[in-house]
């Protein structure tokens, strides 16, 4: 057992609520860390009360900087945006939506328009990526006995199916169809939110997981070129874009906890 000595020349007391731990290299490193106990290098500081925000000094505030970058950056996004929100004058229901993935492509648009033979050309490579997915993703169950990539999709097209139903957004007034296109032959589809993107994350996630990186990063590079195209064509909104890539990754997520839980315990 260790001594009362012992102890004290391991643990040594910060201030109220505050030890540094054994693995310290034995260096207090400022004040701001005994009031607030926010570590500022190696030291281990552990805190064992409440760290206010209102007693951070001038350091805390550097150091947060330094080595807290990402949230920094995302509260300056969100301070800018909130100026933009209430200073943004909306679009008026008698105008179409503005979507900023429209404007970006709009040469690509008057191209496909005026180009048909372009846009079915494009429409039949995109659908053979699209039967890409579908078989990566059948047969990772079917051949290779792996459902989760599977289980993800279905998660993913209810879902997709419910709140494209739930809200239907118009069709773009410029959209750009094409008999080569899937769906074929310009039958309707949701628009919120792309199954084409998402399906597409869903595959390269798993290709990631049994490090299949070349397939991977290919499905990658034509999801972007495809998600280029559907813009160009006006057949998904930039949102629809977007959410499509949180879409595949959070299903896939799901279906990895899903699997998960039916896994039924080792028998001892």
């Amino acid at each position: 057992m260790k001594t009362a000595e012992a102890t004290a020349a391991t643990t040594t007391v910060l201030g109220p609520g505050f030890k540094r731990s054994p693995k310290s290299d034995g260096k207090v490193n400022g004040t701001a860390a005994k009031k607030t106990g926010v570590n500022h290098g190696n030291g281990g500081y552990i805190s064992n009360g409440k760290v206010s925000f209102m007693k951070w000094t001038l350091d805390d505030v550097v150091y947060v900087a330094k080595y807290h970058r990402l949230p920094c950056i995302f509260a300056a996004w969100f301070l800018f945006f909130i100026y933009v929100e209430y200073t943004l004058r909306m679009v008026p229901d008698s105008s179409p939506p503005y979507d900023l993935g429209f404007v970006v492509t709009r040469s690509f648009h008057r191209a496909l328009a005026s180009w048909p033979e372009l846009n079915s050309l494009l429409a039949a490579l995109n659908t053979v990526f699209v039967a890409m997915q579908s078989v990566y993703i059948i047969g990772t169950w079917v051949v290779e006995g792996r459902p989760r990539a599977t289980i993800s999709a279905l998660f993913m097209f209810t879902c997709r199916g419910i709140l494209g139903y739930s809200t239907q957004l118009p069709l773009p007034q410029e959209f750009v169809g094409s008999g080569m296109d899937f769906p074929v032959g310009n039958v309707s589809f949701f628009l919120f939110y792309s199954g084409h993107v998402a399906g597409s994350v869903i595959a390269s996630l798993d290709m990631r997981r049994m490090q299949r990186w070349e397939l991977a990063w290919l499905f990658d590079i034509l999801n972007v070129l495809q998600a280029v195209r559907l813009l160009g064509t006006r057949g998904h909104y930039t949102i629809d874009l977007a959410v499509g890539v949180g879409a595949g990754i959070l299903f896939d997520s799901l279906a990895g906890k899903y699997i998960e839980s039916r896994r039924k315990p080792a028998v001892a």
